[in-house]
């Protein structure tokens, strides 16, 4: 099979990388090169595509929210190629603009996949860069599968020995791991060798950047942007030829991990990149967390037994006194706002979420108008809600909901899989549900989303650039 991005891009016979043993991202950069669109499976690529239709959705969602207008006088004038999803910058813009644009857009409703292993968010920053090189270059829904897995991939080894404590340290894990990752999924895009591949990974580490302070302010889609426009960046400027430390990873002294991450981190990684590329790959051993509901996933499982607990008791919300949410360890560390008026702030507030659900038993996209929000009984209500953390790991997810109401009843439920994670996946039919709720929230008509997402399921002979023109909104 002939990659169309080949017919642009001249390899040359150049070096071994290095003499020695490999460094971390020498052992990354020889899988990044190795892997070929022609090789991908159909579930692969199926799985991608599933996630490309979510990202997509999610971004065209955002049309009504506060920040396109910010994106709108930011790219004023600007012009390019690259294509706005959502359409926000109908003139288009350079590449890097359109990734930067595009993943903040996938990411500011918080709608976006998630994965508790990354503690973020790959589709988000994947496919924006990988889509504003792929436009270019005429790519197929088979060879964004194949970079998108190549970039999931990477993410996912890096962050099974760092993302937990990573994050703790208060690193916003999709915007730094994020960068690195999009580095490798364009990289293999853009079919680059082995040496080019190790220098964009390098340039990727010097651009990772991105704190959870920023949670409940536009910061933090910017920062997820941020890491989509540097990742794609890195891989253009190795393929220029400027050049990296091929010990940027595991330096011992200034290295990412050193400097991101705690002690150990050097040695898990080794371990964990000795399984790199072993089918069936992460993506599909591990898959993506699709969100049902529009704000930080740490919430979900408890939103999930507001709703049911609320059905089964006929719950209201004066006849409440308490409500302690429990979460496995970690669970609560997003969730920074305890008394949020704005929907951003909402978005990561346990004591929201909650509320929502057991006063409108419901908690959609209209949910986080500033106005609902800042309703009374909403207000009300969520100071009756405690949330802590309980002992364990991370790992497995699970919450423990416990509601206490006026006439001395005490109920309690606790829940562990939850429909959407990569244990009960929505199906297509769930999926083409959220793909027209997007749609119709951004004021678009439900037969031009119903079109695209089922388009988007058969796309591996399909030009990306002609998907997204047809999709009714770019």
């Amino acid at each position: 099979m002939t990659n169309a991005i080949d017919a642009r891009h001249t390899q040359v016979a150049e070096a071994p990388v290095s003499l020695g043993a490999p460094t971390a991202i020498e052992r990354i950069a020889r899988f990044v090169s190795s892997v070929d669109p022609a090789d991908m499976d159909d579930l692969t690529i199926r799985a991608a595509a599933r996630a490309f239709a979510d990202t997509f959705a999610v971004s065209v969602g955002a049309r009504r929210d506060p920040l396109t207008g910010v994106l709108r006088t930011w790219t004023a004038g600007e012009g390019g190629a690259g294509t706005i999803w959502a359409g926000v910058v109908p003139a288009g813009c350079t590449e890097e603009r359109a990734a930067h644009i595009n993943a903040a857009m996938a990411h500011v409703l918080d709608f976006d996949d998630a994965s508790t292993v990354m503690r973020g968010h790959p589709s988000a920053v994947l496919f924006p860069a990988i889509v504003a090189v792929g436009e270019s270059s005429k790519a197929t829904g088979r060879e964004v599968s194949a970079a998108y897995s190549v970039g999931f991939e990477v993410w996912m080894k890096i962050a099974r020995a760092v993302s937990t404590e990573h994050y703790k340290l208060g690193w916003h894990a999709t915007a730094t791991l994020g960068t690195i990752a999009a580095a490798a999924a364009v990289s293999n895009l853009l079919r680059l060798s082995e040496t080019e591949v190790a220098r964009a990974l390098g340039i990727a580490v010097s651009q990772a950047s991105g704190t959870r302070q920023a949670f409940g302010t536009m910061a933090k889609s910017y920062q997820v942007g941020a890491a989509a426009a540097a990742g794609l960046q890195a891989a253009r400027l190795a393929q220029a030829g400027l050049t990296s430390s091929p010990d940027a990873l595991d330096a011992a002294e200034a290295g990412f991990l050193a400097l991101y991450c705690v002690p150990g981190a050097r040695e898990l990684l080794d371990a964990h990149l000795a399984t790199l590329g072993e089918a069936p790959g992460e993506l599909l051993a591990r898959g993506v967390e699709v969100k049902r509901f529009p704000l930080c996933y740490a919430t979900h499982r408890a939103i999930a037994l507001a709703l049911e607990l609320r059905e089964e008791h006929s719950l209201n919300a004066e006849d409440i006194v308490r409500v302690e949410v429990e979460t496995n360890a970690h669970g609560m560390e997003p969730l920074i706002h305890h008394r949020p008026m704005t929907g951003l702030e909402a978005k990561f507030s346990m004591e929201f979420a909650v509320a929502a659900a057991l006063i409108d038993g419901a908690v959609r996209l209209r949910s986080f108008d500033t106005e609902d929000v800042q309703r009374p009984e909403i207000q009300a209500l969520l100071r009756r809600v405690v949330g802590h953390e309980g002992p364990g790991d991370l790992n497995p997810r699970w919450t423990t909901m416990t509601i206490q109401t006026r006439d001395g009843a005490v109920i309690t439920r606790t829940m562990h899989d939850l429909k959407g994670s990569a244990q009960q996946p929505l199906d297509d039919t769930e999926l083409l549900a959220k793909v027209v709720d997007c749609y119709q929230y951004a004021g678009l008509e439900a037969d031009d989303g119903r079109r695209f997402a089922t388009t988007c399921l058969d796309w591996a002979d399909v030009d990306i650039r002609e998907l997204v023109r047809s999709s009714g909104v770019a």
